[in-house]
């Protein structure tokens, strides 16, 4: 129960279009560089469809923390963050593979594993406030369930009002 009220970084596709904003802010803020290489969170184009933000989705179950060989990786009980070990990683990769979201990455200077940690230290996701669109939010997933249904219902009002002045 308590994953599920832990909160996440969410991508409206519908607003994101993918401007990399997100990366950029990032990599400023963690990195003191802008390079969307060293980012947490990457902004993933599939075209012509849709472009969407992805970053790490704190799963109940990390694929990532299973798969490390050396326990670099462990995840915080409380927060759900993924927490790397520098002292331990060796960069061998197992976890990217692992992760089903493409959520970590190997920084390519230090040649450790990285993944979002929200921001925790500066006060909460830098690309949810930065992003121009209004694509990221930062909250959980009854609240992403709410919204959902306030939009599926409203949506529904409108279809009936449509039908009941065509007729």
């Amino acid at each position: 129960m308590a994953g599920k009220l832990r909160k996440l970084i969410i991508c409206d596709p519908e607003k994101c279009n993918g401007c990399q904003i997100c990366e950029y802010v990032c990599s400023i803020f963690k990195e003191k560089t802008i390079n969307w290489k060293k980012s947490r969170i990457r902004a993933v184009k599939i075209e012509p469809i849709f472009d969407m933000a992805v970053a790490c989705r704190k799963c109940e179950e990390p694929t990532c923390v299973k798969a490390c060989p050396r326990d670099a990786i462990e995840m915080d009980d409380a927060t759900g963050i993924v927490k790397i070990d520098k002292d331990k990683c060796n960069g061998c990769g197992w976890c990217i593979e692992a992760c089903e979201f493409g959520a970590i990455r190997l920084h390519l200077d230090d040649k450790i594993v990285f993944t979002c940690d929200f921001c925790q230290d500066e006060g909460g996701p830098k690309c949810v406030e930065f992003c121009p669109k209004e694509a990221l939010k930062y909250e959980t997933l009854e609240q992403v369930g709410v919204e959902s249904s306030k939009r599926a219902v409203k949506k529904i009002l409108e279809e009936l009002v449509d039908v009941s002045k065509k007729s």
